[in-house]
């Protein structure tokens, strides 16, 4: 089938009735819904979730809860219609973020590094413009700045994913109505190297600004809300589970979903709102257990709160997925791996925070006794030597795309494996079929195997969207 000749000759009735079948065939889960258009997209993706990640994930839950998370129990409750999606990019079968999200949101596979421009340089109409232009609301949040890679290939054509600065303020020209995350420093004139002040540009047009859990939950559905709550990205979950500063000032992904909910679903023609947990991936690049873990947990959280707005809702389609596996982390096997697995409930700190507080004057007497504090384990005196090694120039710095004072995470996740049972394959992404469920009318659209392309198509049908922008 052509799908944009579909969208340009419009309804489901004009393919004929012998193509219909094949588009309603997978719905194989019991109705809890009568089919029909979609009013309501959420969209979520855990970036960088292996299936390891989402295995690991639920296993904790049943193991510390005694029951699975949201996502799982979806699944176990035959609720949704289930997929593999293929996600390469155009010029690789490992897609990065950008690449991946322009994926969904242009509807074309480009470079990576490139968000909604062809590898020809042609430009690719981001799906939130043409939600915008059909009628309805559209938003993103995330746990990292508002204007990395995943969010903005919803979003804008550019060249380049690094072009934040540029992005925050294209973001208040496009006319979106909630954007929430990270990335201060993309709008703070005294950040920024062109010193324009990003935010004054909002409130000129009418913007709602949030910079606080507080003043979040007083935005007003009447004017569109930019919430910034980071000046880059948001605090890793377990990290954030520490601190009460923190959780008095800083929204959780769930507690964003939520606002951004309740700011849009009043609107006659319905929302659109891609909702990403960013920094499972940033931790997965790091092969930090604890940061992967509670963020994986923090993102079921918020598909929890998407699920229960859209089994009341009757009218909103649930996207569950990922853009790309990265470092495929996994349990492995071992006479204690039941013992140690549960160990990770104990963990008080990320590994980032950990490997941030040694330092060169530390003695390694002190660096065991901060593991054993915070990761229950204390390494050997010749594993907490070499780990000093790192601060005072004695050993080669790890590279690491999110390592930027090139700490050890690739020792210490080596060290901890022994002690936690997980091990992991890299510190990249990695070409993973990925995991994809979806709920709501739309639902029964989905095929058992799909390119990341065609849930671009997909959301536009299910929505009645034709694809004329």
């Amino acid at each position: 089938m052509n799908r944009r000749k579909f969208f340009k000759t419009g309804s489901l009735a004009a393919l004929g009735t012998a193509i219909v079948p094949e588009l309603i065939a997978y719905n194989h889960r019991s109705e809890d819904f009568k089919r029909g258009t979609a009013k309501n997209i959420i969209f979520l993706v855990s970036d960088g979730m292996s299936a390891g990640t989402l295995n690991m994930a639920d296993l904790f839950l049943q193991r510390q809860r005694g029951s699975s998370g949201n996502w799982i129990r979806l699944y176990q409750e035959n609720k949704v219609s289930r997929a593999l999606m293929d996600t390469a990019s155009a010029n690789s079968i490992v897609t990065d973020s950008s690449a991946g999200s322009s994926a969904w949101g242009g509807g074309v596979r480009v470079n990576n590094g490139s968000l909604n421009i062809g590898p020809n340089g042609e430009k690719h109409l981001p799906i939130l413009q043409k939600f915008k232009m059909s009628g309805k609301k559209v938003g993103c949040v995330t746990t990292v700045p508002i204007t990395h890679a995943t969010p903005a290939g919803f979003c804008v054509n550019s060249e380049s994913r690094n072009s934040q600065a540029e992005i925050a303020l294209e973001y208040a020209q496009l006319g979106f109505d909630v954007m929430m995350g990270g990335g201060h420093k993309y709008f703070d004139a005294a950040q920024r190297k062109d010193k324009v002040d990003a935010y004054a540009l909002y409130q000129k047009k009418g913007w709602q600004l949030a910079r606080t859990k507080n003043e979040m939950a007083g935005a007003k559905s009447d004017k569109p809300v930019l919430g910034v709550f980071a000046d880059d990205a948001l605090p890793y979950a377990l990290d954030f589970q520490q601190s009460a500063d923190m959780q008095r000032s800083i929204p959780t992904l769930a507690e964003m979903t939520r606002e951004a909910i309740r700011l849009m679903k009043e609107h006659p023609r319905g929302f659109v709102l891609q909702v990403e947990a960013g920094k499972v991936d940033w931790g997965a690049h790091a092969n930090d257990i604890g940061a992967v873990l509670f963020d994986q947990l923090a993102f079921d959280d918020a598909v929890g709160v998407a699920m229960e707005f859209a089994e009341a809702d009757k009218n909103t389609l649930v996207i569950i997925t990922t853009d790309h596996g990265n470092a495929n982390p996994g349990v492995i096997y071992g006479k204690e791996a039941n013992a140690q697995f549960d160990s990770l409930a104990r963990y008080r700190q990320t590994n980032e925070w950990v490997l941030n507080a040694i330092h060169a004057d530390m003695t390694t007497a002190a660096v065991r006794e901060l593991i054993a504090y915070n990761h229950g384990f204390a390494p050997t005196e010749e594993q907490a030597t070499s780990l000093l090694a790192y601060y005072k120039g004695l050993s080669k710095t790890e590279e690491g795309l999110y390592n930027f004072r090139k700490i050890p995470f690739r020792e210490y996740a080596e060290i901890q494996k022994k002690h936690n049972s997980v091990g992991w394959i890299s510190m990249d992404h990695s070409a993973d079929f990925a995991e994809l469920a979806l709920y709501g009318p739309g639902s029964e659209l989905l095929k058992p195997f799909i390119k990341n392309t065609d849930l671009h198509f997909l959301m536009l049908q299910a929505a009645g969207v034709e694809n004329k922008f």
